[in-house]
């Protein structure tokens, strides 16, 4: 349930406005440019940055940046590293205070700028926030916050819903990188998205450490961007998504939390197969297998690093974790009463198991 910002901590007000370090990613984006930077650049303060880091694009993407944003730096990478890379290297080129990361298809609306630094400047204590992503021209929500199920399957909050005419801010389980904001130097001390992620998953990755942390991760309703979204399986996104769902639960799900959903998680992939196979993706989900246990010596060694840095309970960390499926990506299995059932009762008594246990950092 959302809640108002003004619950969530004490108000303060900041010294100074911080300044944004805006980093967009682009790939042969030069149509989703023409409508995005004209909307961005009139927003900008002194002091703001505008990063686009560029991967290897062939369309005309610098051209255009260099026509509408002259004060813009590119960064160019030659080749396409992926979202996660890219956006790494934007942040190392970074020097202002709010490192703000942007999809290169998700126009700001008026007054986005200035929205996006309120909970900055209110103090609300967030380690990192959203904006409220909407879609089609506005009508729609595209994401009014991440969910995250205990098997790490994620998704967008609210996708397809109508846009209601109030949002409350509040917190979110994990914020969405097609509009995330993040202070520089927390950005830095968690050393950035995976690399080896590539594309997708990356920012549920980043949210859990953050929570690990015990930072917490809200949503800013009046930082608006729309995003021209289209929900997809083509391609390597099928791989993509498995392999760094289970890299992320691996790498950030305490011990506890990981004993505790095996389990669900075990079942869970014995269901994917039939699925996969009947959606004509089973050649991805193994390939996803594949790479994760070709990857595991180095995701076992980063999740010792990642987990020393907990200092949260893991009944607190499990409680940001859902047993719903009530995602519109994944058709009518959310309504399926049985497993809707079955998957409640299971991660109720989970948590229950890791309240009574009190296991602490």
């Amino acid at each position: 349930m959302a809640v108002s910002a003004e619950t969530l901590a004490p108000r303060r007000t900041a010294e100074r406005a911080p300044s944004l370090a805006l980093v967009i990613v682009a790939w042969n984006e030069r149509e989703a440019l023409a409508r995005t930077l004209p909307a961005l650049t009139d927003q900008l303060r002194p002091g703001d940055e505008l990063i686009v880091v560029d991967n290897g694009s062939t369309d005309g993407t610098p051209e255009l940046v260099r026509e509408l944003a002259p004060g813009a730096r590119i960064v160019s990478l030659g080749d396409n590293r992926g979202f996660a890379p890219a956006v790494n290297a934007g942040g190392a080129a970074a020097t202002a205070d709010l490192l703000l990361i942007l999809n290169p298809d998700a126009a700001p609306r008026p007054g986005f700028c200035d929205a996006i630094r309120r909970p900055w400047e209110d103090g609300r204590g967030w380690g990192a926030w959203m904006g409220l992503v909407t879609a089609e021209e506005g009508r729609v929500v595209n994401t009014r916050g991440g969910v995250v199920h205990f098997t790490g399957i994620a998704w967008a909050g609210g996708a397809g819903e109508p846009l209601p005419e109030t949002v409350e801010a509040g917190e979110v389980a994990f914020a969405s990188g097609a509009c995330l904001a993040i202070p520089l130097a927390s950005w830095r001390r968690l050393g950035g998205f995976p690399d080896e992620y590539f594309l997708y998953h990356e920012d549920v990755d980043v949210s859990l450490r953050l929570r690990l942390a015990g930072e917490r991760l809200g949503l800013e309703p009046a930082a608006v961007v729309d995003h021209d979204y289209e929900f997809h399986r083509r391609g390597q996104k099928m791989r993509l998504l498995e392999r760094n769902r289970w890299a992320t639960v691996l790498r950030t799900y305490p011990g506890p939390v990981l004993a505790v959903a095996l389990p669900g998680l075990l079942l869970t992939e014995l269901a994917l197969i039939p699925v996969s196979i009947a959606g004509g993706w089973w050649r991805l989900k193994l390939g996803g297998w594949a790479d994760l246990l070709r990857s595991l010596p180095r995701i076992l060694h980063e999740r010792r690093r990642i987990q020393a840095t907990r200092t949260i309970t893991s009944a607190e960390f499990a409680a940001q974790l859902t047993p719903e499926l009530d995602s519109v990506y994944l058709g009518r299995l959310g309504g399926f009463a049985p497993l809707r059932w079955g998957l409640r009762a299971y991660w109720g008594a989970a948590r229950a198991l890791l309240r009574l246990l009190s296991f602490r950092p």
